[in-house]
């Protein structure tokens, strides 16, 4: 079986060269304003950013999938199939922390990577919006302001924080499971207690690794009976990742379809301002948003699996049926 690169960033003369010229793309100039003459009654025309709705999609982080930053990598390229703007809001307990201009200047702290995918290191930073109700409803609404140029903000945290961001709101989260069986009681723990602050939700399933066909089928087909008979949850899409795949190939048909699904409202409100630039979106050679991210990713710390889980009584149901595969 091959073995994981260690480190695929390239060097940092190759970084800052990709980083120049993608921001010189972005410079380009937009088109003139009009002026509004004395006695002329027509108003200008409402700029197309106003149009645009932002597009929550929350990942769920998982103690036992180690590879996390290759999920929102295939992400971002998905959602860019759609032209749209991804910030990636990485608040996970492994994430890097953030800058020390965070509370003040949080639009100073979004970085640019390409024309597609902007980025925000925020471990810990979601607690300094906690209001006297213990929701974090206002650091939605702080990401809402540092990036008004994002369509979709990716929102990699846990699932105690991120139920205190979604209050009020219905998401449909995506949960992460590894390749082995045991992977899927963190998913389901996670499951159970956004139930409890959000209520019953519709989720998207990743499975990160290459386990056989028929094991990923039982692992899906599991969990979301249990979520179902348990907590009046249910599983709405399930695509395979393969973290070995080189970001320059194009995300399979199957996250196609789960990122397709998640950002389907905020791209229908888009066609009706903005269908031109849908329509050109996919016909203009643009970079792998996937090669930013993944150099951006490269310094995170590396996730370790957990060595306790939350007390399930359901835990013992989720792995019992399926059968490993023999070797």
């Amino acid at each position: 079986m091959p073995t994981r690169t260690p480190d695929r960033s390239p060097s940092s003369g190759d970084q800052a060269e990709g980083l120049r010229q993608l921001m010189w793309h972005q410079r380009r100039a937009g088109p003139i304003a009009r002026p509004v003459l004395r006695g002329d009654r027509r108003q200008p025309a409402a700029p197309q950013v106003a149009a645009r709705r932002l597009r929550f999609v929350p990942l769920v982080h998982n103690p036992q999938v180690s590879d996390a930053g290759v999920v929102m990598e295939r992400l971002c390229s998905a959602f860019a199939e759609h032209g749209l703007h991804t910030l990636v809001v990485d608040a996970a307990d492994t994430a890097s922390p953030p800058h020390e201009l965070a509370a003040v200047d949080l639009s100073a702290c979004v970085e640019t990577l390409s024309t597609e995918v902007s980025y925000l290191a925020a471990r810990g930073l979601a607690s300094n919006y906690l209001d006297s109700s213990a929701s974090l409803v206002d650091f939605l609404e702080a990401l809402c302001r540092a990036a008004p140029r994002a369509d979709v903000l990716l929102l990699h945290a846990g699932a105690i924080d991120l139920r205190r961001m979604f209050v009020g709101r219905r998401p449909c989260p995506v949960l992460l499971v590894g390749s082995r069986p045991d992977s899927l009681m963190p998913a389901y723990a996670a499951m159970k207690l956004l139930s409890q602050g959000l209520g019953p939700l519709a989720y998207d399933l990743v499975i990160v690794g290459d386990p056989p066909p028929e094991l990923a089928r039982q692992m899906g087909d599991r969990l979301g009976h249990c979520a179902d008979y348990f907590l009046g949850a249910a599983l709405r899409h399930l695509a395979m990742l393969d973290p070995l795949t080189p970001p320059q190939v194009p995300p399979a048909s199957d996250l196609l379809r789960l990122a397709s699904a998640q950002v389907a409202p905020a791209t229908a409100c888009l066609a009706g301002a903005s269908g031109e630039r849908l329509r050109g979106a996919t016909a203009r050679p643009t970079e792998r948003p996937a090669e930013c991210l993944s150099v951006r990713l490269s310094d995170r710390p590396r996730e370790r699996p957990s060595e306790r889980h939350l007390p399930l009584a359901i835990a013992p149901a989720l792995a019992a049926s399926i059968e490993l595969p023999r070797t």
